[in-house]
């Protein structure tokens, strides 16, 4: 199960903006328009779409990095958690998202990869915007 993907997006926001709220309970339940809870220090447990994802963060370096123990409740129970890696870079427009996806469920690799864009990339673009 050392399998994932990379996708990034541009994020119209300043890295500052989108690390704040991936690791706050509000912020990121206002850019996904889903309940999550959010402990953003290292060690901290975090869910997220009303405890579908769920899992705690491993490293921050602030504005650049989040690093994360990831999974659903999909993920077969002898499955270990995924690893997602949030980089975040400033560019023309905001903020380069890239998410970095790896030790995932083979057989669930391209539903996740389209969910970022959906439930994550697209909502963030149109909350960040406004």
């Amino acid at each position: 199960m050392n399998t994932g993907f990379t996708i990034s997006d541009i994020i119209p926001a300043k890295p500052s903006e989108v690390y704040e709220a991936w690791l706050s309970s509000a912020g990121h339940a206002a850019m996904t328009g889903s309940l999550a809870t959010v402990d953003g220090r290292v060690g901290g447990l975090f869910s997220a779409w009303n405890g579908y994802i769920f899992g705690r963060t491993l490293a921050l370096i602030p504005d650049q990095r989040i690093t994360q123990a990831w999974r659903t409740s999909e993920f077969p129970g002898d499955a270990p958690d995924s690893q997602l890696e949030i980089v975040l870079e400033e560019v023309p427009g905001g903020t380069k998202i890239t998410l970095i996806h790896s030790n995932m469920p083979e057989d669930q690799i391209s539903s996740y990869r389209q969910g970022w864009d959906d439930f994550y990339f697209k909502p963030m673009k149109k909350f960040f915007k406004n």
